[in-house]
């Protein structure tokens, strides 16, 4: 498996460099934009979705685990996670297109697998509260079950193992995605089928979209 994306000539370049090249510029912008159209149109697509019958599925992985909640756990991981990001894209704007870039595509495909695969929520499911996620929802304090395959919680993580350069942050980003994609069956939040599905899904999209130009930042 390839641990990590190739980076543009301004890989190394500071925030005021890379600002100086109009297509630097152009690309963040527009990816901006795009992600936060993205971000507006969940609301409604996530209370569809919400209110579809979907198949409850047979999933004798998840019949072997007592649910528990993790609610607390996955948060701290999720954002810890994010905030090591966060501080990686500050000090490196290559990355940062990069990971806004393949944000935008994990979510559309995650938007489109789950249209095209209505599914109920595992039975034993203990709600996942994570209030800062929930925002994306429509808002505070609203909680989505049928947004399953595949998994955005590892799908995430695991895009910034791939994006990530550091062998430490590379490590610490493995860990967390694998964690949490654990932790949210023992909670039942997800089907074995939609952890698998985020780390493959995930995989593919980042090695294909590089490997026939897709993502060119």
């Amino acid at each position: 498996m390839e641990n990590s994306v190739s980076y543009p000539y301004y890989r190394n370049s500071s925030w005021s460099e890379a600002w100086a090249s109009p297509l630097f510029r152009k690309k963040v912008i527009g990816g901006a934009l795009l992600f936060a159209a993205i971000l507006l149109i969940l609301p409604r697509f996530f209370s569809v979705i919400e209110a579809r019958q979907g198949i409850l599925l047979n999933d004798w992985l998840l019949r072997l685990i007592p649910s528990m909640d993790f609610s607390v756990l996955i948060f701290i991981l999720v954002w810890s996670t994010f905030l090591l990001v966060l501080t990686r894209c500050i000090q490196q704007p290559a990355i940062f297109l990069m990971i806004l870039y393949f944000l935008i595509l994990i979510t559309l495909t995650r938007i489109l697998t789950i249209s095209v695969i209505p599914l109920d929520p595992p039975t034993g499911l203990i709600i996942l509260k994570d209030p800062l996620t929930s925002l994306s929802y429509g808002g505070k304090g609203i909680f989505i079950t049928k947004d399953l395959f595949f998994s955005g919680h590892t799908s995430n993580l695991f895009m910034f193992y791939l994006c990530l350069q550091k062998k430490r942050d590379k490590q610490f980003a493995l860990f967390t995605s694998l964690l949490v994609g654990s932790l949210v069956l023992v909670q039942h939040v997800h089907y074995s089928i939609d952890v698998i599905g985020a780390i493959v899904f995930t995989y593919l999209l980042v090695k294909y979209s590089k490997h026939l130009g897709l993502i060119n930042v």
